[in-house]
C-alpha cells in the first residue's frame, strides 16, 4: 500500500511583532512508494510553476559500497540529475538509468524530472543494486493529483439549474463498447441528431436537452470543415430508445438556429462545443427531461474526489456496428498525465485546459456514433451521501469529443482514453443564449 507520510515541512516566517509564525512557501510532500522496502522516499514541492510541477526529489537511503551498480526503470521519459556528483556518475543502458559509485557513499539523492512543458511525472517501477531487486510492485500516479497545469480560465457561477433538471421519471424493478443495456426513460436527457444528407437522414451524434429549447453536443458534430451546417439539414429526436424503430414518449424537433463556440478549432477539436436551438419548445414527459449543467460547487457534494461518470449513446459495440439500443458505459476521470502516458503522440498534441479525459483502458469506451453525447456526473442531494439509495441529480461534466482511432480500422481504440469537451469551462458562454 502507498505510504503518503503527509506534509513533512513548511518554511517559516517569524514576525516579531505579532510574536507569531507565518506559513511562507509551499509545503513539502513525502511518499514511500515501495511496497517491499521502507529506505526510498519521494518528496515533492506542490505549487510550482507549470514548467516545473513535474519534478520531484528521490531519496535512497542505503549504504552504497564503492563499485556499487544501481538500475533504475521509469514508466515513461525522464532526466536525473545528481545533487552531488562527488561520488557517483549517472549514464543510460538500453531503458535505464544506471548509478555507479566511484566512491562509498550514505545514501544518494536524485532530482527526477519529466518532459518539459507537460504534465507527465516519470514514476519509479524498478529499482537494482547490485543484482537485489527493490521496488517489484512499485506504486504510480500519487502526485498527479498535484499537477495543476497552466490555468488562464475561470467562471464563477452560482447554481441556476431547474429543481427537476438530471432525475428520470421512471423506476424499473429490474460510443459505448462492451457498454450496459439501458432501460426506456433511464435518460431522458440523451437525444439522437440526425443529417439530411442526399435525401436519406442519417444519425450522426448524441446530445444533451437542458431546456425545453436548447440541446448541448459537440462543435464537430455540427459542422463541415469547421463552417456550421444550415439548421435545415438538422433535425432532433428527444426521448429516444430505439435507434431504428419508434419509441414511446419521443417527439421530433427541427433545428432552428446552430451555435457553434466561436473559438472552435481542427484538427484537434479545441472547444468542440455547440448549442441547437429548436424550433419548437419540447414537451417534458417520462422519457423526456432536462439534464442539469455542471456548477464548481456540485465537486463538493460528491462522496469521493475520484470522479466517475457515464456516457450514454448508440456508439460502434463488440461487433463495429452502432448497438440498436442506448447503451451505457461509466467511465473514470484521468488525469492529464496519465492520459498522455498511454498514448503521448495522440493525447499531449489535443489535450488543454479545456478538456478531460476518461475512461478505464479496458474496453469499455465511447466510440464512434457516441460524439456529442454527455458525460455524466451523479450528485447527491446530500453532500458525500454514497448510499446505494441516495437521491440526487445527474449533470453535464463534459462532452464526447474524440478518442484514438484503431490500426486495423476507421473505429475508435477502446483500450483508449476518450477525451471530451469540459463543460465546466464553458458555462457562461452557455448562458449567453440559454438563459
Amino acid at each position: 500500500m502507498l505510504k503518503i507520510l503527509s506534509i513533512l515541512f513548511l518554511r517559516l516566517l517569524y514576525a516579531h511583532a505579532q510574536e507569531s509564525w507565518t506559513l511562507v512557501g509551499n509545503p513539502l510532500v513525502a511518499v514511500k512508494p515501495c511496497n517491499d522496502t521502507e529506505d526510498v522516499f519521494i518528496q515533492y514541492e506542490p505549487g510550482k510553476p507549470p514548467e516545473d510541477e513535474n519534478e520531484y526529489i528521490l531519496k535512497i537511503l542505503k549504504s552504497f559500497p564503492v563499485s556499487t551498480r544501481m538500475k533504475i526503470k521509469f514508466d515513461s521519459p525522464a532526466s536525473v540529475t545528481l545533487s552531488n556528483n562527488a561520488f557517483a556518475r549517472v549514464s543510460v543502458d538500453e531503458d535505464f538509468i544506471v548509478v555507479k559509485f566511484f566512491k562509498a557513499h550514505e545514501g544518494i539523492v536524485l532530482y527526477v524530472r519529466g518532459p518539459r512543458n507537460t504534465p507527465v511525472v516519470p514514476y519509479m517501477t524498478y529499482l537494482n543494486i547490485n543484482s537485489a531487486e527493490y521496488c517489484q510492485h512499485a506504486e504510480v500516479g500519487y502526485l498527479d493529483s498535484f499537477i495543476q497545469g497552466y490555468k488562464d480560465h475561470a467562471e464563477i457561477q452560482p447554481q441556476r439549474n431547474s429543481p427537476s433538471c438530471g432525475k428520470s421519471k421512471i423506476t424499473y424493478t429490474q460510443l459505448i463498447v462492451n457498454g450496459e443495456v439501458t432501460q426506456p426513460g433511464d435518460w431522458p436527457w440523451h437525444t439522437a441528431i440526425y443529417k439530411l444528407d442526399k435525401n436519406n437522414i442519417k444519425y450522426i451524434c448524441g446530445g444533451s436537452l437542458i431546456s425545453k429549447n436548447f440541446v448541448l453536443t459537440a462543435a464537430h458534430c455540427t459542422t463541415v470543415r469547421g463552417v456550421p451546417l444550415l439548421p435545415e439539414l438538422l433535425s432532433v429526436v428527444l426521448g429516444k430508445y430505439n435507434l431504428i424503430g419508434g419509441d414511446v414518449g419521443s417527439e421530433e424537433r427541427e433545428v432552428h438556429l446552430i451555435i457553434v463556440h466561436e473559438d472552435f478549432k481542427l484538427p484537434y477539436l479545441h472547444n468542440d462545443i455547440s448549442l441547437l436551438k429548436l424550433k419548437t419548445e419540447v414537451t417534458y414527459n417520462d422519457y423526456i427531461q432536462p439534464a442539469c449543467l455542471w456548477y464548481k460547487a456540485a465537486f463538493d457534494y460528491l462522496p469521493t474526489n475520484q470522479i466517475s461518470g457515464t456516457v450514454v449513446g448508440w456508439g460502434f459495440d463488440v461487433t463495429d456496428n452502432l448497438s440498436p439500443k442506448l447503451n451505457r458505459a461509466t467511465l473514470m476521470i484521468v488525469s492529464e498525465g496519465t492520459c498522455i502516458k498511454k498514448n503521448p503522440l495522440l493525447y499531449a498534441t489535443v489535450l488543454t485546459d479545456r478538456k478531460f479525459c476518461a475512461g478505464n483502458a479496458d474496453g469499455i469506451s465511447a466510440c464512434n456514433g457516441d460524439s456529442g453525447g454527455g458525460y455524466h456526473v451523479f450528485v447527491p442531494d446530500t453532500p458525500k451521501d454514497n448510499s446505494p439509495n441516495a437521491t440526487g441529480s445527474w449533470y453535464v461534466r463534459g462532452i464526447v469529443s474524440l478518442t484514438a482511432r484503431r490500426s486495423d480500422a476507421a473505429i475508435c481504440d477502446p483500450q483508449q482514453y476518450t477525451v471530451f469537451t469540459d463543460v465546466a469551462k464553458f458555462t457562461n458562454w452557455i448562458d449567453k443564449y440559454v438563459h
